[in-house]
């Protein structure tokens, strides 16, 4: 069995599109995955299935969110290895005058187009730094990402992509518990 990380796009945020992790793991059991587990409550699930693609699993955890809950949610599935290439490529982590806590990641379903990427500079406040990188655009805000005018709606607006956000500790965290069940499953 393979490890995967699963990113779900605006769940559990104001009191809008509300899935409880409890329901949202045994969901994800239900589909016969095994060894779920979450993180943190905006929809990062680490889970372990035979299928052969990440379009495939976005796809059929798509549809059962619909079918389960009522309402849509873009999920993005990444392997280890993926997300870990990502963090290894931030061109923000190791510079010693960035607050690690200032660093966030919004993960594409798809790399956009130049055009529509090089238009969302025009955004950026102050201190503010973006840089895509395959599909994952990096963005420093060190104003908090509250502040910032590059939302991810914003960015799913402008350059026609699905895509969620998560911050450098999240994301990192993520990689962590997707290893840890890669290796206990190698223990098996």
């Amino acid at each position: 069995m393979k490890t995967y990380i699963s990113i779900l796009r605006g769940i559990n945020i104001t009191g809008y599109r509300i899935i409880k992790m409890e329901a949202l793991r045994a969901m994800y059991a239900e589909m016969g995955f095994v060894g779920v587990q979450s993180y943190i409550q905006s929809g990062n699930v680490i889970f372990q299935s035979n299928a052969t693609t990440t379009t495939e699993l976005e796809s059929r955890i798509t549809g059962k969110i619909r079918e389960r809950f009522g309402f849509e949610v873009p999920v993005i599935v990444l392997e280890p290895g993926e997300l870990r290439e990502i963090i290894a490529s931030s061109p923000f982590h190791g510079d010693p005058s960035k607050d690690l806590s200032k660093i966030y990641l919004t993960f594409l379903s798809t790399i956009p187009e130049s055009a529509r990427y090089d238009t969302i500079g025009e955004r950026l406040q102050l201190e503010e730094r973006c840089h895509l990188i395959g599909k994952t655009i990096f963005h420093y805000c060190p104003a908090g990402y509250g502040t910032t005018k590059l939302s991810t709606n914003f960015l799913e607006s402008r350059l026609k992509v699905t895509a969620t956000s998560r911050n450098w500790k999240t994301t990192l965290n993520l990689l962590q518990m997707a290893e840890q069940i890669s290796e206990e499953e190698r223990l098996r």
